[in-house]
């Protein structure tokens, strides 16, 4: 696609243990990202797109092949080394949400951020524009039991943008929201696309989610069926 994309996969193979023999989830997989595409790997459960999604988020390894992630090959990170480009370089958004019930919505936003070297007054700026995005400002005391389906997926947006991520990797981020929720989650990430320049790859196999793509990933029994651009 370019010479210089921010992810690429090279022959990329992932096993797991299964009974006394093994199953092949990712079966050699080629791909390469951009800086801003809004894409998805699209397919059935047990297609491979979680695995894959793990790795490139550095939560997991390959087997054989590599991962290159900003940089860097992720097959060769220590737990150390992966936990700091999490840390530092990517955003996470999963269908449960995991938000602390017990903090508020200020308190799960600024939890990225404590890890990191910001003053209190720079955390406090980062926070209220992060609920801005996603419009969610006047919630800033509540906590996550108080809050509905998709205001806790949008807290879980905010906490994901917070500190500006280059990429960010969500798994079935609509799986527990009705339509209407889904489409207003949906157009909030699209416009974080748009304005941070940020990279959204989801793995998905939700429709609402599919019709917003830029860039469908279809996954067949661990390998590439096809790769849409939608222009």
């Amino acid at each position: 696609m370019t010479n210089n994309p921010i992810i690429t996969t090279e022959k990329l193979i992932k096993k797991f243990p299964m009974g006394k023999g093994e199953f092949l989830a990712l079966k050699g997989i080629d791909l390469e990202f951009n800086e801003g595409e809004f894409a998805g790997l699209i397919g059935p459960s047990g297609s491979g797109k979680t695995t894959l999604l793990n790795i490139i988020g550095s939560l997991d390894t390959p087997s054989e092949g590599e991962a290159m992630v900003l940089g860097q090959p992720v097959s060769q990170l220590t737990a150390r080394q992966a936990a700091q480009l999490r840390k530092e370089k990517l955003g996470f958004i999963f269908q449960s949400y995991n938000l602390l019930a017990v903090h508020t919505v200020f308190e799960n936003v600024e939890f990225p951020l404590l890890l990191l070297k910001y003053t209190p007054s720079q955390r406090q700026k980062m926070v209220m524009d992060a609920l801005e995005w996603v419009g969610l400002t006047d919630k800033v005391n509540s906590k996550p039991p108080a809050l509905s389906g998709g205001e806790c997926q949008r807290v879980a947006i905010a906490r994901a943008m917070v500190k500006k991520p280059m990429v960010v990797l969500a798994d079935e981020p609509t799986a527990n929201l009705d339509a209407a929720n889904s489409h207003n989650i949906l157009k909030t990430m699209e416009m974080l696309n748009k304005e941070l320049k940020t990279t959204f790859l989801f793995a998905t196999h939700d429709e609402k989610v599919i019709s917003y793509l830029h860039r469908k990933i279809f996954l067949i029994d661990g390998k590439i069926d096809r790769d849409e651009l939608i222009k």
